[in-house]
Parts: structure tokens; sequence; C-alpha cells
């Protein structure tokens, strides 16, 4: 049974840092991008940042480039996003998912997804 459990999220000041994580068993971790998408309440989900199997290979939206990093460690099954000068704007459930292949930015593309993990930016 394949699981991603997302961690690391919270109340945050404008301007301020979080960094989640995403812990991934059930599944052979180093044969999967990982991506992170967001969803704020009343839209859709969307793409933030996705890492290729290797971790040489990352994409971002433009709306987080400069301010978000995502990186993995295979060794621990586990894929970070490091986010800087958040804003209000981030505020969101952000969850990680496992891509065989395919387009990283496309959630469609997804196999298996986290429950989520709250972020919330007060202004």
């Amino acid at each position: 049974q394949v699981q991603l459990v997302e961690s690391g999220g919270g109340l945050v000041q404008a301007g301020g840092s979080l960094r989640l994580s995403c812990a991934a068993s059930g599944l052979t971790f180093s044969n999967y991008g990982m991506g992170w998408f967001r969803q704020a309440p009343g839209k859709e989900r969307d793409f933030v940042a996705a890492v290729s199997w290797s971790g040489d290979i990352t994409y971002y939206a433009d709306s987080v480039k400069g301010r978000f990093a995502i990186s993995r460690d295979n060794a621990k099954n586990t894929v970070y996003l490091q986010m800087n000068s958040l804003q209000p704007e981030d505020t969101a459930v952000y969850y990680c998912a496992a891509i065989m292949s395919g387009k990283p930015r496309d959630s469609f593309e997804y196999d298996y997804w986290g429950q989520g993990t709250q972020v919330t930016v007060s202004s």
C-alpha cells in the first residue's frame, strides 16, 4: 500500500519560512518523480514544484520561483519543499504526489497523492 505523508505545515507570518516534508512508503521511491501541489479554498489544485527521480531536474510555478526550493533524499524516501518569503497568497493545503511518467506540471499525470498539510500565512 502506497502512502505519502506530508508534514511541516502550520501558521507563519508573511515573510517567514516553512519546510514541508513528504515521507513515502510502499513504492520504489527512486523510480518516481515527485511533485508538490496546493489548493486554496474555492480554487483548483495548482502545481507548485516537481523534481525528477534523480533530483537533478526541478520545475517550479512562476509564482514560487526564487522563493521555494524542492529537493529529495532517496535514501530517506522523502521529498522536501523549502518555502521562503511566504505571502498570504501562499495559504493553501499543500499536497505531495508521485509520478512515474508524464508531464510533471499536470496533476492528472500523478499516480499517488498524500492527504495534504495546511499552510497559513498571516499578513
